[in-house]
């Protein structure tokens, strides 16, 4: 069914609008017609014109309330309205009174002989015009009216503005005028507008709802400067990273704090009608430089509609964001795996109680990925078709000082589970990686490097199931990324510890990691290693600043910033992709292919059995040999770059790091 145009849309409260229109009409055509006639009685009036308005009245308003219908003028309630809204009604005024002139022509003679004489329904022109006059202003005075008393704000402004703190609000389109008339319709939020800052030309300097727009955004610091305002809140839900950045920089210089709408991304997410009570505090991921990456979850992930999904790690930050997601798809079933229980407990009983699924497509496993068993008995009984793989150790501290059971955990378990998965003929199976798989310096970078290895070697040997790999930089919000370490460390009052003023890292919100894991199930062929463009990396010194200045304090003041060192084989910055391998696109927006050529099946299967006994024995120091023995090896089989748009690198990647 095609769906009628807005202009030509019926709201819940037309029928009323249209007949407060109706009388209005008729009203501004009677008020024309004793105008016309000086006031005088209907007895006084020319024998001709007597009987004028009797015949005709009920047609001006007809033709009235129809002209201001097709204009789109009882689309929304009268109180939501705003100034275009006034100008179609006033254009329904003017085009319903051409259309009586017409009809009235039609339906009724220009004269008659009357027991009074000849008499006309034909009005003269003045009454078009005081019509016309009196129309506009009674009909667009109504919505006026209706909008002061819904906002309690009378005289068009300069009545009663609300009390509590001052608001400046950033934007004065559609999102800023909601947030202007919560703050109205709600004195229990406190909130009192002082103001709005828009770069739209035609707004500066008048009156949005009857507060003024002060200047462009990039005037906010005179603004804040001339209204004072308590806190200021960004109206514009797409805004992009860059603007938010600058209006935190200009609060934060001033003492104001910073709240937001929530992006167009979130509120999709949320599925939320709410504005201002979802007002928040601004978040690093907002002053990242960056816009996120948005997909469309029911386009990318259409693949999972009707599929028996396992998620393994269903537990932890990535892996409970990949069950939120795929819920919403519509899988037939939906098994959550992870050797830890309140994890698995919080995760079942979120997508259960918050009801994104019914109670019998969701199924909560515990089991180890390390335990061959366990898994193929998992796997025989579930029989999923999809399975994403998002169980690892990923501590890296930790996995320093514990370097046999992070190969054990991330590198051997991998390749057991992507072997099985192979054997029981599923049909696809994606690895959660990381970038400190490039050229790694540490435990965790190598055994998620050998990891990759395994499911290269997995879509050699199984070809009727599709393998791939995702790779993604520091995920915010993640527990163990530097986001929540430095929260941790403000709270307690500093210091907040920093390896290196130069160093960088990528960063990615856990909903752009989890839908690009999800897509990369239906992306190109078999043994792909799949990289999302994160922007320019972003430094760490920065972002410890940022994140203080966030807190309400000053850095250096406040809050100390320590540089402690670099950690054993912790890198100035990260990269996304092997010295070897070159980017290629994939046809998706922002979403990258690393190219490399693959060492052969029997080479890496030859190789894992060696290190597997190796780890069985827990001989770290041989471990050790053989991770940066099979690197060296492809590295040196791998072809460098070719590809003129982009040279990866230039040197050969060994991890010869304290395992």
């Amino acid at each position: 069914m095609r769906r009628r145009p807005a202009a030509l849309s019926f709201h819940r409260l037309s029928p009323l609008q249209a007949l407060v229109d109706f009388v209005l009409a008729v009203g501004a055509y009677w008020l024309a017609f004793r105008m016309r006639f000086d006031l005088r009685h209907v007895s006084e009036v020319s024998p001709k014109f007597a009987n004028l308005f009797d015949h005709t009245w009920y047609l001006v308003g007809i033709c009235v309330v129809l002209a201001v219908w097709a204009l789109g003028g009882y689309h929304r309630s009268w109180r939501h309205t705003d100034g275009r809204d006034d100008f179609r009604a006033g254009q329904g005024v003017v085009l319903g009174l051409l259309l009586f002139l017409g009809a009235n022509g039609v339906l009724h003679p220009a004269t008659w002989v009357s027991s009074q004489g000849i008499t006309t329904t034909y009005p003269p022109p003045s009454i078009y015009g005081l019509a016309t006059v009196a129309g506009i202003g009674l009909i667009i005075g109504a919505r006026i009216v209706v909008r002061a008393v819904a906002e309690r704000s009378l005289l068009f402004g300069f009545g009663r503005r609300g009390t509590g703190k001052g608001a400046l609000i950033v934007g004065a389109g559609e999102g800023g005028r909601l947030v202007l008339r919560e703050m109205l319709r709600n004195p229990q939020l406190g909130l009192r507008p002082v103001g709005f800052v828009d770069d739209d030309p035609a707004k500066r300097g008048t009156r949005v709802d009857g507060v003024r727009v002060h200047g462009r955004i990039s005037d906010l610091p005179r603004v804040i400067d001339d209204v004072e305002p308590d806190e200021i809140i960004i109206a514009i839900p797409s805004a992009p990273g860059t603007l938010r950045a600058d209006v935190l920089r200009a609060g934060r210089q001033r003492g104001v704090p910073v709240r937001t709408l929530p992006t167009v991304f979130e509120l999709l997410q949320a599925g939320s009608g709410q504005v201002v009570r979802q007002v928040r505090e601004i978040r690093v991921e907002d002053v990242l430089g960056r816009d996120p990456v948005v997909m469309e979850l029911d386009r990318v992930g259409a693949y999972l509609k009707g599929e028996r999904v396992l998620v393994t790690g269903a537990g932890g930050s990535i892996g409970s964001e990949l069950c939120r997601q795929i819920a919403r798809v519509g899988p037939e079933r939906l098994i959550l795996l992870d050797h830890a229980e309140d994890n698995l407990f919080r995760i079942e009983r979120e997508l259960l109680e918050d009801r994104q699924v019914p109670e019998g497509v969701v199924g909560s496993v515990i089991a180890d990925v390390k335990e061959g068993e366990r898994i193929r008995e998992v796997l025989r009984d579930e029989a999923p078709t999809i399975v994403f793989h998002a169980a690892a150790y990923k501590h890296v501290g930790l996995m320093e000082l514990n370097p046999v059971e992070a190969v054990r955990n991330n590198s051997i378990a991998t390749r057991l589970l992507a072997r099985l998965c192979g054997e029981q003929g599923v049909d696809r199976f994606v690895l959660v990686s990381t970038d400190k798989a490039v050229d790694p310096a540490t435990v965790m970078g190598a055994s998620k490097a050998l990891a990759e290895l395994a499911v290269e070697s997995a879509a050699q040997r199984w070809t009727d199931t599709r393998y791939a790999c995702v790779r993604f930089g520091n995920v915010l919000g993640s527990s163990g990324s530097v986001v929540p370490i430095f929260q941790r460390q403000i709270a307690k009052g500093g210091p907040v510890t920093v390896t290196d003023p130069g160093m960088t890292r990528y960063f990615m919100t856990i909903p752009e990691a989890v839908q690009l894991v999800i897509q990369a199930g239906s992306l190109g062929s078999s043994g792909e290693i799949l990289v999302l463009d994160m922007g320019e990396p972003v430094k760490i010194m920065q972002l410890a600043r940022d994140m203080i200045e966030l807190s309400g304090l000053r850095p250096d003041e406040d809050i100390a910033i320590e540089v402690v060192g670099p950690r054993p084989g912790e890198k100035l910055h990260e990269e996304l992709f092997n010295p070897f391998e070159t980017l290629r696109p994939t046809g998706a927006e922002r979403i990258h292919r690393a190219e490399r050529t693959p060492l052969t099946a029997d080479a890496i299967e030859g190789m894992f059995d060696e290190i597997a006994l190796l780890v069985l024995e827990g001989d770290a120091r041989g471990v050790a040999g053989k991770v940066a023995d099979l690197q060296r090896v492809h590295a040196a089989v791998a072809e460098p770059a070719d590809d003129p748009g982009r040279a990866v690198g230039d040197g050969a990647s060994a991890y010869t790091g304290p395992l």
